[in-house]
Order: structure tokens, then sequence, then C-alpha cells
């Protein structure tokens, strides 16, 4: 969602209403009966292929808060130098405070909102303190929660805005690259009607290849028991087994909702999917999705009703049913443009808006000793020879550095480099060619940067390699 100052934030939020349509893939008979479980009941045991990398089944004592090694709290009204009311006009305060983010003693998390005597609402915000979760080169990652939406309907429901959802790992730190980076929402919900919305967002805002601040989405009804009214199982399947690279959302096993690469360009896909992602749940009041159905929170509006969380788990398949992360098996094309801010890993390095051809980001303020991390880059079977950088630079007089290409390990030596000096300024791209050793097969790839002076020398734009 975009603030209302235009800068690109968050979620999407003008939803279309879009007609669900209905197909059965994969874990659906699992997650079919999550219904009909217990309030407490634990995370099913993970189906046969696929293994278990995150679990949180929120078992401990009423009134506690929330295992902070694997969640931390957001506060106040936006991230630290972030947009106002979280980028999306919503109008709580989040707190860590137990009256909005608690344990219920029987293996629940509930976030309460709450609104004091003089009107002012508070809510609560979590999000898992790892940043990695993706799928393994040529697997799957799967993302799920058991939940029941605030038991609150009709008037007294004006302005909720349950989510259980997923943000690009570039984003924490950053608070101004959205959508570029990606965002995955598993489940939105708004006024408390009995309607399930996922989306992907991805691109650039307003509109793009993704039809910003709306995003690519998908709604459905809850069947059987409502969205209100009983827990459901929320997912997201991330396949990357397939030919072409899919991302598919679930109710209680049905698959209604599947984006996949070939619906937008390959730079804008790889942006936001090359790289991990952290998970968010959160009850907020107000903003611009409900706005879309009548606005609020109001005088009308009833405080205090929870969405209550049964588990949040993740797990992931190798696509070969081990269950079991494989090897590096080329996620990354090495011949095709390697965009620089989608790295896995990296130290001392920003990113920031680029005006080279394509738009999208790059990777800047780059001084000696920074280097970032891109794994599982697919070399095939025939040597590169060539590196390529899509670089510029605005550094002072007498300032330049080298840009290295090291395979497997940061200390590992360069297998390639060139130099670079002032190119006219920080957005004054060029493509810089440079030789290389002869590499084949599939390689975790750090550029890693050298100088002879401290100060910042170079911006890079993407990279490939070449024969």
């Amino acid at each position: 969602m975009s603030e209302t100052s235009g800068t690109p934030v968050r979620r999407g939020s003008l939803r279309r209403a879009l007609v669900a349509v209905f197909s059965t893939l994969s874990l659906a008979a699992v997650a079919a009966t999550a219904a009909t479980l217990p309030a407490n009941a634990s995370a099913p045991t993970p189906p046969s292929g696929w293994s278990q990398v995150f679990l949180d089944d929120f078992n401990g004592a009423a009134g506690t808060g929330v295992n902070t090694g694997n969640w931390q709290y957001d506060t106040g009204t936006s991230y630290p130098g972030g947009a106002p009311n979280w980028g999306t006009g919503e109008v709580e305060t989040m707190t860590s405070s137990t009256n909005n983010v608690a344990l219920d003693g029987n293996g629940n998390l509930l976030i309460t909102p709450r609104r004091d005597a003089a009107g002012n609402w508070t809510s609560g915000r979590i999000e898992t303190r790892r940043t990695d979760f993706q799928p393994p080169a040529g697997g799957t990652l799967r993302v799920e929660s058991r939940l029941q939406m605030p038991n609150v309907t009709g008037a007294a429901a004006k302005g909720y805005w349950p989510a259980f959802w997923a943000l690009g790992a570039p984003y924490r730190g950053n608070y101004q690259n959205w959508p570029g980076v990606g965002e995955l929402d598993i489940m939105e919900n708004v006024q408390g009607l009995n309607t399930e919305w996922a989306t992907m967002h991805c691109g650039t805002n307003p509109g793009g290849p993704c039809n910003e601040t709306s995003g690519i989405g998908g709604n459905t009804p809850c069947a059987g028991t409502t969205c209100q009214a009983g827990f459901h199982t929320y997912a997201m399947e991330w396949d990357r087994s397939t030919g072409v690279e899919q991302i598919r959302f679930y109710l209680d096993g049905v698959n209604f909702h599947t984006v996949k690469a070939n619906q937008v360009d390959a730079t804008t896909w790889a942006n936001a999917t090359n790289h991990g992602y952290f998970l968010i749940l959160n009850v907020a009041m107000g903003g611009g999705f409900p706005g879309a159905f009548g606005g609020g929170p109001d005088s009308g509006t009833v405080p205090g009703h929870p969405m209550v969380v049964d588990y949040v788990r993740v797990l992931q398949s190798s696509g070969s049913g081990g269950g079991t992360t494989p090897p590096p098996s080329g996620n990354r094309d090495a011949y095709s443009a390697i965009q620089a801010e989608s790295y896995d890993g990296q130290a001392g390095i920003g990113t920031e808006s680029t005006t080279d051809t394509g738009g999208g980001r790059n990777i800047s303020s780059i001084a000696n000793g920074d280097y970032a991390l891109y794994k599982g880059v697919n070399f095939g079977s025939t040597a590169a020879r060539q590196f390529y950088g899509r670089v510029a630079s605005g550094a002072g007089a007498g300032v330049s550095g080298l840009v290295e290409v090291r395979l497997d390990s940061r200390t590992a030596a360069p297998v390639g480099s060139f130099a670079l000096g002032n190119t006219g300024g920080w957005q004054s791209w060029r493509t810089v060619p440079a030789n290389m050793s002869s590499v084949t097969g599939t390689h975790d790839v750090y550029l890693t940067f050298t100088s002879g002076q401290p100060a910042d020398f170079v911006n890079v734009n993407w990279f490939d390699f070449g024969h």
C-alpha cells in the first residue's frame, strides 16, 4: 500500500473483487479438515516429502508474550524512518503489551485491538526474526497458519483488518523499496466479511506490471464455518519445481489463486523473488483496504475481538520427495541479468532507486570491504569466461576500486575483476566487461569490493556472465 505522500511502502489499498476459481493441489487433504480441529490443536505432522524449517505453536502460560527468539514486535505507528501509519493509513498504535499481543494458555496467540476512553486504538504486529524463507532451488516452500479471524461482523467490525503476510527481506532496514522487493499476502480480511484475500505485490507503484497498489490478487469465502466463526488454514506455496515458477494461495487446502512468473517481466519477478522473506501477523484498524469497503473504525466499532492464531509454520520440499534442502541447482542463471539488489546476504551495502533503463533499484554506498552474496548461480557445462557489470560512480578525484567475483567463499581468490573510477555520476551507468577464469557448474557468487580509500566508489545495478 502507498502512504499518503505517495511513497510506496506496503500492502495494496484497493483490492478489486475477483472471482475465485477452485482447484485442489498439494496438501489439500492435510488442510481440508483444519476448520474442525479444536482451538488448541498442535500443528499437524509434515506430509511425506516435506521438512519443517520453522514452527511456533504458541504454547505458553496465559498472559505471556510471544517467543522473542522467533518474533520481534513492531511498535508505534511506523518503522524507524518509514512512512507514517505503516504506510496504509491505519489509525492504531502497535504495542508489545500483553493487552494487545499475548498467549492464551491453550496453545494460541491472541492479537487484540483495543480502544481507550479517549477513542485511541492500540493493537499488535509481530514479524519473524528470520528473513530467509524462500524455496530451495528446484523445490517448494509452504507457509501456513491455522487461525480464526476476529469474531466480529457487521457494523461492530467496521475498520478491522487482520492479516498474515510476508515481505521481501531487503525491505527490513530500508523501508522505501516496496513493492519492488515483493510482498505475499497469504490472508487479509476487512470489515468482518466472510472473505479472505490473497495478493502478490511487486514491480512499481502506482500501476506497473503488478497493478499497484492493488497487486495481483484473488479472494474466496470460507466454507463450512465463516472466517470469523471458526479456525481455517491459510497457506501459500512458492514453487520452483515447475517449468514456470509460481506462487499458489490456499484456503483449507483449496488453491484459489495462483501467480506465475510469466505474468510479469523477468526483472520484476527476479526483484521480488531472488531473496528470502519474513512473516508478519497483525490486526490493523482502518486504512486504505477497509476504506474500500466502507471505512472505519467509528463509534459503532466494538474493540476487543482478537485474531486467534493456533500455529505458524514453514515447510519445504526439495522436489524429489526427500524433504531436505538439496545443494544449489541453479535458481539463478549466470547468463541472464542478476539484479544486484536481489542479494542473499551483504555487508555495508544499501539500495536506492535507479534511473537506469528498466528502473527498479541498484545497490549503493559501496566501499572497500563491502560485499554482496548471490546463491545458486548456474554457469552450466560450457565455461563462462566473461564477467559484465552494470555500474556507475560519482566518486571524487583519485577514488577508485575493484569490482571482484569470488566463488563459494568471500575470502576465495577472485576469478575476475575490473577497476572503476568516476563515470560522471552515481546514476551515470555503463556496462564494463572483464575477462575471468573459466567457470562451470553451480556456485554461490560473491561480489566483493576493494579500494585503497575508505570512500564509496561504485554503484551496481546488475551483473551477468558470458562465454
